[in-house]
């Protein structure tokens, strides 16, 4: 186990100053995305994560994976537990528990052939069509396609991305830029985000999808299902898309490397992804629902 000094490294907003020590043992529930949360930035997941599944799951807490990444890269990452985790993928365009699909939310074709002509005009973008089992692309670059290829394992290139679009459902459009998605990118589709959901959901990363296909709304759906609140839930993000999914749990956590505007709506923050974040606070649940941790008065 971790050492409880561990749990001096959660930092916590002065209005929540002892609620994580004294109301852990309501969660029953915990979410986590992957890259910047779950992730480090070798894009691992600990093993010191996966032994704290187990302990977990003997506690009846579910877990679930909510990422942009496809549902075949997200399973990869955890492929010892795909099977008994819920896995939101593409941003909640997709909601599977092993192998049964749960939702799926598809971008309308008529909305695809109106936005692909915009993004082609934006200097060194890249641009990915996501489906439900892989992905399709236009580029020849062999460094994006390198990149590309950690997040979408599933994939085909094509000549052309409109001549496909009405072969089968497309749950988002990802976009991709060297520089920044959120200088270069985001100005150039900011004016469709009353018809899309426009998200920078990273650095280099924008995603386009239906407004109602977003992580939070893919979290309802699951809380649902198993008749959990929003009061037993735990969640963790670091970045634009996972805003609404924090707004779905009390116990909402921002990695200590996330953008601003996620530290400023959640409720508390943790470490970096490379430092451990979210096995720190989930240690301090385990040791809660073990007896182990002192009361917050000691």
């Amino acid at each position: 186990m971790l050492e409880l000094i561990w749990l001096k490294e959660i930092q916590l907003k002065k209005s929540y100053k002892i609620a994580l020590l004294l109301n852990l043992e309501k969660v029953r529930l915990v979410v986590s995305d992957m890259d910047g949360t779950l992730l480090n930035t070798q894009g691992e997941v600990s093993s010191l994560f996966f032994e704290q599944f187990q302990i977990l799951k003997k506690h009846n807490i579910q877990f679930v994976a909510a990422s942009g990444r496809q549902y075949n890269s997200i399973v990869d990452k955890l492929s010892a537990i795909k099977d008994e985790i819920y896995v939101i993928a593409e941003n909640g365009g997709l909601i599977k528990k092993g192998d049964d699909l749960l939702q799926i939310n598809a971008l309308a074709p008529e909305k695809i052939k109106k936005v692909i002509p915009l993004l082609r005009d934006i200097k060194d973008t890249h641009i990915v069509l996501c489906g439900q089992n892989r992905a399709f692309i236009e580029s020849q670059n062999p460094d994006f396609i390198n990149l590309f290829q950690e997040y979408y394992h599933s994939y085909q290139i094509v000549d052309d991305l409109i001549d496909i679009v009405n072969d089968e459902d497309f749950l988002k459009i990802a976009v991709y830029h060297f520089n920044s998605s959120e200088k270069h990118i985001y100005p150039a589709v900011k004016s469709l985000k009353d018809e899309m959901l426009i998200k920078i959901s990273g650095k280099n990363w924008l995603d386009i999808s239906e407004n109602k296909a977003n992580k939070g709304n893919a979290l309802r759906e699951v809380q649902k299902k198993l008749n959990i609140t929003k009061e037993e839930t735990l969640v963790f993000g670091d970045y634009h898309n996972d805003l609404e999914m924090l707004q779905e749990a009390s116990f909402s956590f921002a990695m200590g490397n996330a953008h601003q505007d996620v530290k400023n709506i959640a409720n508390y923050s943790t470490e970096s992804n490379n430092n451990n974040g979210v096995e720190k606070v989930l240690q301090a649940l385990i040791l809660k629902r073990t007896t182990l941790l002192p009361n917050a008065d000691q």
